[in-house]
């Protein structure tokens, strides 16, 4: 684990050197040299699991697939998002959120005389096993991303705003991306909060995020893949997709299924699981003929803003109930 962080920060700094503060000295932007390299090794995450995914799971999914693709264009657009969230906005945004929010509250802390704890701090001699460490990271991470996918279910604003990710009939492993921009932000913001309340080192937290990246982009693929045994454990692309069926994805008591995103056990835990052999259509009721024909858009922009409008007429909507 020492070996990968040293291998990460390295190309971090070759980064740095070599592109990133030259480009900022070209453009006057030097007073923000003190947190490039935190923005850096966001970006270089994000590529990393771009190239992970690509290189692992097309291959995957040309041999098992479990549909048929039938209308590239919204794979396309899955495309779009994925380069716009991990290799763009979305690692600045969330780099934003960590170093601009968190760690100067963290720092007004530190003076107020709390010490905000860590792991390490709970568990003696866990510092010494870094591999057991980051795995404590993400099953704590983990666990709040559950929490935050059911809520995202069960709160109808919140809701339409993720029904833009439940919308794809056309899965595949570019689709894990595929978020409304305000939902990423809560979500970024959810994150960091966990990650600093349990004081994840700066330099792991990159690679939480690819480990944990990369793992929706592996449930998220058009393969027929179920992991066996493992099902348990891991989120597999078979338990995800069930998650995405329709008459699934939203309806019953529990506004859903299999809500987990890297551990599985969390929906057995809470009573969400749903194991059935199965590899069901994907995509929302109300895109049914039967229930509406309801447009969820096709462009990247096209499908930010009905999701903009969605939400607006919710609030409104709440608002005149009252």
């Amino acid at each position: 684990m020492d070996a990968l962080v040293n291998a990460f920060e390295s190309a971090v700094g070759w980064l740095l050197s070599e592109a990133v503060v030259p480009a900022l000295y070209t453009l006057g932007l030097m007073s923000w040299v003190e947190w490039a390299h935190e923005a850096t090794a966001f970006v270089l995450a994000g590529a990393l699991t771009v190239l992970a995914v690509v290189v692992i799971l097309a291959p995957l999914e040309r041999l098992r697939p479990a549909q048929a693709i039938t209308d590239r264009r919204h794979v396309h657009t899955d495309v779009i998002y994925t380069l716009v969230v991990k290799l763009g906005i979305m690692p600045l945004m969330a780099f934003a959120v960590l170093w601009l929010v968190f760690i100067p509250l963290e720092r007004w802390l530190r003076l107020q005389g709390y010490t905000p704890w860590s792991l390490e701090d709970l568990i003696p001699g866990l510092a010494s096993w870094p591999a057991l460490s980051l795995l404590l990271y993400v099953l704590i991470i983990d666990f709040g991303e559950y929490w935050r996918h059911r809520l995202q279910h069960r709160w109808n604003w919140w809701w339409q705003l993720h029904a833009l990710h439940h919308a794809q009939q056309q899965m595949t492993f570019w689709t894990d991306d595929r978020n409304h921009v305000l939902d990423d932000l809560i979500a970024a913001f959810w994150m960091a909060a966990i990650a600093l309340a349990i004081g994840v080192p700066p330099a792991q937290f990159p690679l939480v995020l690819f480990a944990t990246k990369f793992i929706e982009s592996l449930s998220h693929a058009n393969v027929r893949l179920g992991f066996g045994p493992l099902k348990h454990v891991l989120v597999s692309p078979q338990f995800h997709r069930l998650h995405h069926a329709i008459d699934l994805g939203r309806e019953g008591a529990r506004r859903g299924v299999n809500f987990a995103v890297v551990f599985s056990f969390w929906d057995k835990l809470f009573g969400t699981a749903d194991h059935r052999d199965a590899y069901p259509a994907t995509g929302i009721r109300d895109q049914l003929p039967a229930y509406g024909a309801v447009d969820y858009g096709t462009s990247f922009l096209e499908t930010q803003w009905l999701g903009f409008r969605r939400l607006f007429d919710t609030l409104i909507d709440r608002r005149v109930r009252r």
